[in-house]
């Protein structure tokens, strides 16, 4: 995205929140949907549908070679825990 068309968007979000300024409901849902997004924003581990397909697929294909570990006991999985 450009610098001309993101100051384009930010222009019609503030156009946007200016016709909403005197509605308390409005305000309200409005930032709490920003929360949500900041809150998204700063989750490292969401992933887009294709990232999660892309992922389950390498992990097939390591399982096909081998590549994977077996845990048994609890105390087997302590230990690999601790490994790590």
């Amino acid at each position: 995205m450009t610098a001309v068309q993101i100051a384009n968007l930010n222009a019609e979000i503030q156009r946007n929140l200016g016709a909403l300024s005197e509605d308390e409901t409005m305000l309200n849902r409005v930032a709490k949907y920003l929360r949500k997004l900041v809150k998204e924003k700063e989750d490292p581990t969401l992933m887009s549908k294709e990232e999660f397909v892309q992922k389950i697929e390498r992990s097939k294909k390591e399982a096909l070679e081998g590549k994977v570990h077996s845990i048994k006991s609890k105390e087997q999985l302590s230990q690999f825990l601790n490994s790590l």
